[in-house]
């Protein structure tokens, strides 16, 4: 017998959301510019992903997700700048999936999400590489503001919880309840 996820309410919620009015055009411009800054955040600290991005200068991706989209440019530092709104797109990745409950599930359990793909081939080989090679390292920018120690132990809780996220959502997807920790992974919390 399967059973409902005691959060299914909130795909409801969302759609009744998706279908009101739409925000500001203020509001979608700024999110994206905050994105693009995140994104060069990420690919600065990585020199070979800016370098493979480089050798794509001037090319257009638009990534598309129900109603939202975003065009990026990709500037001759290898790194990403918003497209301007009648640029031609060499590249459109749109994410097949709707629900935004499904996308967090899919992301927690470290899959992709589908995606259909239209476009150049090369470019579309180097934004694959960037998402299979790329990771933000948290560890390293909270260290800069509250030091090696903290940013250390702050990381290592979060990748506790992150881990039992993921493994609470494999087993319920899979059907069956969510496998005990193995022995080391939690802290014991018996009393002394």
């Amino acid at each position: 017998m399967a059973t409902r996820s005691p959060f299914s309410f909130l795909d409801g919620l969302f759609e009744r959301v998706m279908s009101g009015p739409l925000p500001p055009a203020w509001l979608v411009h700024e999110v994206q510019h905050r994105t693009v800054l995140f994104l060069n955040h990420v690919l600065m600290q990585e020199r070979e992903a800016m370098d493979r991005l480089a050798r794509q200068r001037g090319r257009v991706a638009r990534v598309q997700w129900r109603i939202f989209s975003m065009a990026l440019q990709v500037t001759p530092a290898g790194l990403f700048d918003l497209a301007p709104a009648e640029a031609v797109a060499d590249l459109r990745l749109e994410v097949s999936e709707t629900s935004p409950l499904s996308l967090a599930g899919s992301a927690l359990r470290g899959d992709k999400p589908t995606i259909r793909i239209e476009g150049d081939v090369q470019f579309a080989a180097e934004i694959n590489w960037l998402v299979d090679h790329v990771r933000w390292d948290v560890e390293e920018d909270m260290a800069r503001v509250i030091g090696d120690a903290p940013a250390r132990a702050v990381a290592s809780v979060v990748g506790r919880a992150v881990q039992a996220l993921r493994s609470f959502v494999g087993a319920r997807v899979s059907g069956g309840q969510a496998p005990a920790p193995a022995a080391g992974e939690l802290p014991d919390r018996s009393p002394p």
